[in-house]
């Protein structure tokens, strides 16, 4: 049983599903040559894929490809269905900077056959999360500064009030489609800026001053 790792908070929650958005910064979409949606586009990562601070990325033998996504991650700490968006944070438990690995090559292939494309984004290491922080202090979750350097150099750099979605929405949208329990994870898109990362990155993620996470990449042997 994998479990978050809390700054203030001893209990353990255990991490489950991993509901993924796409498409959720318009200057994203447009680099990836997509269009914005009316509503969320989802996906699902295993909570196997999921490693944490100084941890490391392990680059698949079948990918010679992997780009970053950094987002805000969103930990559910109640369960609910069909939520309403005016009471959609009182189903919050606390926030954390995420990277969303994709495999991209593996990624084009399915698209271009239209084939599912899970497979790009569920390898082990895939999903590195920092410590949680409880949602009491960060009383402004749509106002936070997210920031990926890759060896020191700036890739990512975007504040979570330019995302087309609130959180609001986006849990109620989710809990209109699945039950979200405590402990599932919302990972609310990547801003404009991904790329690729090769062996011997070193990633440094940050929400604000709310939380941080430095990972590296390797290859496996």
């Amino acid at each position: 049983m994998t479990s978050y790792r809390f700054q203030d908070y001893t209990k353990r929650v255990r991490i489950g599903k991993i509901i993924c958005l796409a498409r959720t910064y318009k200057e994203h979409a447009r680099e990836m040559n997509t269009v914005v949606t009316e509503d969320p586009l989802l996906f699902l990562k295993p909570a196997s894929s999921v490693i944490f601070n100084q941890g490391t990325i392990i680059i698949p033998p079948m990918s010679q490809c992997l780009h970053h996504e950094v987002e805000l991650g969103v930990i559910i700490g109640k369960s609910g269905k069909h939520i309403t968006q005016e009471k959609a944070l009182h189903h919050v438990l606390g926030y954390l900077v995420a990277l969303d690995i994709t495999a991209r090559d593996i990624q084009a292939v399915a698209k271009k056959n239209g084939w599912p494309w899970g497979i790009a984004k569920g390898f082990d290491t895939f999903s590195p999360l920092s410590d949680a922080v409880l949602k009491e202090k960060v009383p402004h979750p749509q106002n936070l500064d997210l920031l990926l350097k890759i060896n020191g150099a700036v890739k990512q750099s975007a504040n979570t009030n330019q995302m087309i979605y609130s959180i609001e929405r986006i849990i109620s949208f989710i809990s209109d489609i699945m039950t979200l329990e405590r402990g599932d994870l919302i990972l609310t898109g990547t801003p404009e800026g991904v790329g690729e990362i090769k062996q011997g990155d070193v990633l440094d993620a940050s929400l604000g001053s709310v939380c941080s996470l430095t990972v590296d990449v390797q290859r496996k042997t």
